[in-house]
């Protein structure tokens, strides 16, 4: 994949806790001569950024605004409530969404999660992020609802999470525009989509060659073609006559 026409990089955003090292990495073996340029980004930002085109791809979380945009879904996350290390959830391997009846639920304004009716009890004001709420967990002002691994990203050793069995899970998938399918979106799409480098790509494949067709066979000295078995029946050995009775 190379020319005038192949850009400098491949620009692929990414929202926290997205982890693209994997991709990165085959990116690298597969496109050698196109640099990947991971570029960071808001979850709330990054659908603008495609659209705008500061990146040629995004890595991003549901819900997602479909216009102008594809989006192929990669996979679904655990949702996980994080905790202070004393809270009685810590005790167990994993909770209900109505086990946190009782708690202050924090809801930032950055949530990536869908719910029909928050659970708990609400907090006073809505953090703006998902780290200012991490702090307030810590003060012991609330529990957070977050994806796996947003908790990942913002361990404390003072903090820990658990499973929420029945919470709404959030789907990471990989977005770019739709009038702007290239050769290489088409080569991280297969990347992600885990295909070998041989696999098909999805573009439509030039039509193989016909078949050269076989030099006919050679004659040998004398003009005609020895046809296997001549001179014998069935190709077998030919049976000798009866001999001839002397007068």
């Amino acid at each position: 994949m190379t020319g005038p026409d192949v850009p400098d990089t491949f620009r692929l955003a990414y929202v926290p806790g997205a982890t693209p090292a994997k991709w990165v990495r085959t990116w690298a073996e597969r496109v050698p001569e196109v640099p990947l340029q991971l570029v960071p980004v808001a979850a709330a930002d990054a659908t603008a950024l495609v659209r705008e085109r500061g990146a040629d791809a995004a890595l991003l979380r549901s819900p997602i605004d479909r216009d102008g945009l594809h989006a192929i879904p990669l996979y679904t996350e655990t949702t996980v409530v994080v905790v202070p290390k004393d809270h009685v959830v810590a005790a167990a391997d994993e909770v209900a969404v109505a086990d946190l009846a009782e708690d202050v639920v924090l809801n930032p304004l950055d949530d990536t999660i869908e719910w029909d009716s928050l659970p708990g009890r609400p907090a006073l004001e809505r953090p703006a992020t998902t780290a200012d709420a991490i702090e307030l967990v810590a003060a012991g002002i609330g529990v957070l609802v977050v994806p796996q691994s947003l908790a990942r990203l913002h361990h404390r050793r003072d903090l820990t999470y658990r499973p929420v069995a029945d919470a709404p899970q959030s789907s990471v998938a990989l977005s770019w525009l739709e009038d702007e399918t290239t050769d290489l979106m088409e080569e991280f799409i297969g990347i992600v989509r885990g295909r070998t480098v041989n696999s098909t790509r999805g573009r439509q494949q030039p039509a193989p060659a016909p078949a050269e067709r076989k030099a006919p066979a050679r004659k040998p000295a004398g003009g005609k073609s020895a046809k296997p078995g001549a001179g014998r029946r069935g190709g077998g050995v030919a049976k000798r006559g009866k001999p001839r009775r002397r007068s």
